[in-house]
């Protein structure tokens, strides 16, 4: 099994998604950031709107509408506090 990071989505209000991913994409003040289990701490401030794209297991990708806010990367795993979070809703074809 591959490795895994523990991921919290936190808005202002409530937790919005937490669970295990292999990998977690937000955009931030100094650009796209692709954060891998293993990956060294760090902490960066969100750009104002952007999406959160968490990679779960299975090739599944679930995306977050935020804006505004903090990533934070520890040895626990990644921490995404944004001021709002919504869900984006795939286009399904039919």
């Amino acid at each position: 099994m591959a490795q895994q990071l523990h991921v919290e989505l936190v808005a202002v209000e409530e937790t919005v998604w937490s669970g295990e991913a292999e990998m977690v994409m937000a955009r931030t003040t100094e650009g796209e950031l692709g954060v891998m289990p293993g990956h060294a701490p760090l902490l960066g401030q969100l750009a104002e709107s952007g999406q959160v794209r968490i990679k779960v297991a299975g090739g599944d990708q679930l995306s977050y509408e935020v804006a505004g806010g903090f990533l934070s990367v520890s040895n626990k795993g990644v921490t995404v506090l944004a001021e709002s979070a919504s869900p984006v809703r795939a286009a399904q074809g039919s």
